[in-house]
């Protein structure tokens, strides 16, 4: 099976910045040796390679979903909200990075979201955040072998 961790999100904007900010912490762990981790940043495009190949993924992301700054949330890809533009964020969702790609099967997805407390100037995750990146491994790890 192959597998790959996406982190995504733009790592000067605080919490905005913690799908890369995981991506490293998990690119150091050695019992993921059979797991490619990829720090996206917002050029989910650079995605494309892997959404080709894969069996499973793994996103790691910032998700406003109104909840307490730091919680973690496990969205399965069919339950994401689809864009009805084509910008987002990151410039193109998932959704329709996948559709580039020349794959007649969807792989199993699934966004491991964690509520920021903070988006503006800072390479710093805020302490809500930070607190919850033990979590956010865990689950990532996870959901990766599930």
């Amino acid at each position: 099976m192959i597998r790959y961790v996406l982190g995504l999100g733009n790592l000067l904007l605080a919490d905005e910045g913690v799908g890369v900010h995981a991506a490293h912490a998990l690119s150091d762990d050695e019992s993921l040796e059979d797991v490619t981790v990829l720090d996206i940043g917002t050029a989910i495009l650079d995605a494309l390679p892997a959404l080709e190949t894969a069996d499973r993924v793994v996103v790691v992301d910032a998700v406003k979903a109104d909840g307490a700054p730091g919680s973690v949330y496990l969205i399965p890809y069919e339950d994401m909200a689809r864009s009805a533009s084509i910008a987002s964020m990151h410039g193109f969702d998932l959704s329709r990075a996948l559709a580039l790609t020349q794959r007649s099967d969807i792989p199993e997805i699934v966004v491991v979201g964690v509520e920021p407390a903070r988006i503006d100037w800072s390479m710093d995750l805020s302490p809500e955040v930070a607190k919850s990146m033990p979590i956010v491994l865990k689950t990532v790890k996870e959901e990766l072998f599930k």
